[in-house]
């Protein structure tokens, strides 16, 4: 077991299992992954029953992708009464594999009863039952605790497994329903179920599913067409596949803060455990590890899918963002721009390229990749975000009579939007143009989104650019609360006071700006602290 040398001077043993969980130690507090999990691995070797390392090791485990790790740790904290909830869920993907249905169901049965992912337990058990060779369908009841979230998942399943029984008269209504209820990740499912399909020979039926002129489906398309792939039984999914779908689209969607994103990466990784041929399971865990700054690792993901199969396109868009992670803008930047080339590229590809030339100050290449982007809607149906991407580069590249219009189009296409209101009514405020129909622009953004400090922070500002400093400063204060860490923020703030008369705490706001700000924004809350407020020193 891990001990602790008795003497506080005692020298450690390079070679120990303290040594090596110590570096593990270290390297995890400094972000360091790779290097955490090889020390973790190391000491778990020499002290293999040590729950601490364990403990530590199961979590670092399943980050990195090392299943013979993670499984290792998984047994030991569970014979302890120490596995955690995602645990049973890693238990049940190696039990499936190994096609122990009744260890499956036995673990599934432990989920039930702890309750964290009971949801899940009919349509495993449906999966289950068909590798028992006695096929259930799923039934989930109406008042169960969360059956609702069950039913979010249960028609993929139930087309699925429909398929595999060559009962299409079943599977194309639930096929329909479960491409209605996904609002992301629609080409995974429209890919996987065509290629289910075609598998059965239903070759209208799948190229049905794949909108043409679309580079996301057009080798698929290719491949249906002249047969390739058809009456594959190899293609149809196994109780562990139809578990890694199940636990790939789970994690995409409780990715959404980042205690959601701790787990949703753990489940991503799982379900390549349980199906390590999944592209699906593969590109949504490298679009996980890029949002949980695990770019290199998102990037390796990404790299098990075939650049040259039906789901290539799809790796790829997360490629870009793991190169993008990586520091590598320019190569993300080059294969952003391959990928808009294809014929049929979506609206998708076209902004995430204008996002990198954003990033990378290339304002004029962003607005036309926005704009290029636009070309996939009906003229009188473009989404406003696509707007507001095209009018934010251009005013950032300061072409503001051009912004304008496209700004003022997004208002009117959709006039409660704060965050348009907000963008179109502050660039106006910085311009000094317009002021008092811009003040009311704010004073509706802020009216629908009360809680947003840049919203209140736009609005107090206006207030103070148009004469209100009474009113401007209580609004400030406001913002600056919500957002302290911000250095727009409290410049304006530090301005707003100053002029109010309130000279020291305008000193402690523009301090508080300094800590965060750069270049001539900081040389010029140097000057402010030191002189004063001065016309030449006036935020924008």
């Amino acid at each position: 077991m891990l001990t602790i040398p008795a003497a506080a001077g005692a020298s450690v043993d390079p070679g120990s299992a303290l040594h090596a969980y110590a570096r593990a130690r270290l390297a995890d507090g400094n972000g360091a992954l790779g290097s955490a999990v090889a020390n973790y691995r190391a000491a778990l070797a020499l002290d293999p029953g040590s729950a601490e390392i364990a403990r530590r090791s199961y979590a670092q485990a399943l980050e990195s992708g090392d299943q013979a790790l993670a499984m290792r740790s998984a047994v030991l904290l569970d014979a302890q009464g120490m596995l955690p909830r995602d645990g049973a869920l890693l238990r049940i993907s190696d039990a499936l594999v190994r096609k122990d249905w009744v260890g499956a169901r036995l673990l599934l049965d432990r989920i039930v009863e702890e309750g964290n992912f009971a949801f899940l337990a009919p349509i495993v058990r449906s999966w289950i039952s068909l590798g028992e060779g006695h096929y259930a369908a799923p039934v989930i009841e109406g008042k169960e605790q969360f059956a609702t979230l069950a039913q979010r998942y249960l028609d993929e399943h139930m087309a699925l497994q429909a398929i595999g029984r060559d009962d299409l008269a079943a599977a194309l209504p639930a096929i329909r329903r479960a491409i209605g209820l996904r609002v992301s990740d629609g080409a995974m499912l429209r890919l996987g179920f065509a290629r289910q399909l075609a598998a059965r020979g239903a070759k209208a039926e799948a190229l049905a599913l794949l909108p043409a002129d679309d580079a996301n489906f057009a080798l698929a398309r290719a491949d249906i067409a002249r047969g390739k792939g058809s009456k594959g039984r190899k293609a149809l999914l196994t109780p562990a596949q139809g578990f890694a779908r199940l636990l790939t689209r789970l994690a995409a969607d409780i990715a959404s803060d980042d205690a959601g994103l701790v787990l949703a990466v753990r489940l991503a990784r799982i379900a390549t455990f349980a199906d390590p041929h999944d592209p699906e399971a593969h590109i949504v865990a490298a679009r996980l590890l890029t949002a949980a700054g695990y770019p290199a690792f998102a990037a390796a993901e990404a790299a098990n899918v075939s650049a040259r199969g039906w789901y290539a396109g799809l790796a790829q868009a997360e490629l870009v963002g793991a190169m993008a992670g990586t520091g590598d803008r320019d190569g993300a930047i080059t294969l952003a721009r391959t990928l808009v080339a294809e014929p049929g590229a979506d609206p998708e590809r076209h902004v995430r390229l204008g996002r990198l030339l954003a990033d990378a100050r290339d304002f004029a290449g962003a607005a036309a990749a926005f704009k290029a982007a636009q070309a996939g809607y009906p003229q009188d149906s473009v989404p406003w975000t696509l707007l507001l991407f095209e009018g934010s580069a251009l005013e950032q590249g300061k072409r503001w009579d051009e912004a304008r219009v496209v700004l003022e189009r997004a208002a009117r296409i959709a006039p409660h939007e704060p965050v348009i209101l907000n963008y179109l009514g502050y660039a106006q405020i910085e311009r000094r143009q317009n002021v008092e129909q811009a003040l009311l622009l704010l004073k509706r953004a802020s009216a629908l989104k009360p809680q947003d400090a840049s919203i209140t922070d736009s609005l107090g500002w206006a207030q103070f650019v148009t004469g209100d400093v009474r009113a401007a400063v209580p609004v400030l204060e406001r913002a600056a609360a919500g957002a302290p860490d911000d250095p727009t923020i409290n410049e304006h703030l530090g301005d707003a006071l100053w002029t109010a008369g309130r000279r020291y705490e305008a000193r402690y706001a523009w301090n508080a700006a300094a800590v965060y700000a750069e270049g001539d924004v900081a040389a010029r809350l140097a000057a402010k602290s030191e002189e004063g407020l001065k016309p030449e020193y006036a935020a924008p």
